[in-house]
């Protein structure tokens, strides 16, 4: 009796093939067949690895545009604070002259009125326009508590009563806000 030449189901890497038993050992072809299994292998593995470096640089695409991105907010925000405080020392300049507006103004209290309204006009629209150009003064008055980020100490005396202790006793130089930077700290007297 002859042995049936039978079909035999064979599972290579989770597929099922049918195979002759008999073209196991005889059939050459069965090598070259198993020879381009390894090679579908090898490109597969080339083929994730390659998936893998796409990913990879997508990965680093991506965080190099979010960081220009941040780069780009960061100096354009920086801009726009560098535009709002241009002017900064200029106006740093003329605090001294408002100083001075309102001392004449102080002294002119005896003087005839036309001298001091003339002064008055003039101060006034100085002021004026620094207050459209972001410049505000700092609102202090005797009593406040002092903050040493908006004022400077420049001495401290016995305080006159002992709600005064620790507080502003006297305003000796306004303090300025440019925006809501300080440009020029509040000379005060503190009661001690």
């Amino acid at each position: 009796m002859a042995k049936a030449k039978g079909k035999k189901k064979v599972e290579e890497n989770g597929q099922e093939v049918l195979e002759n038993e008999d073209s196991k050992n005889s059939n050459p072809e069965s090598n070259t067949e198993k020879e381009d299994h390894v090679e579908v292998k090898e490109e597969k593995s080339e083929l994730e690895q390659l998936k893998d470096e796409v990913e990879e640089q997508k990965d680093k695409y991506i965080r190099l545009y979010s960081e220009f991105d941040n780069f780009r907010r960061r100096t354009a925000k920086e801009k726009i604070d560098l535009i709002k405080t241009a002017s900064e020392e200029l106006i740093t300049a003329l605090l001294p002259v408002i100083d001075d507006f309102e001392r004449a103004m102080k002294a002119l209290d005896s003087q005839k009125e036309a001298e001091k309204e003339g002064i008055e006009l003039i101060y006034h629209k100085m002021v004026k326009v620094l207050e459209q150009k972001g410049v505000k003064a700092m609102e202090i008055a005797i009593g406040d508590d002092f903050n040493e980020e908006v004022h400077e100490a420049i001495t401290q005396i016995p305080a006159p009563s002992d709600k005064l202790k620790g507080k502003i006793v006297d305003v000796v130089e306004s303090g300025y806000y440019l925006e809501e930077k300080v440009i020029r700290f509040a000379k005060v007297v503190t009661g001690a």
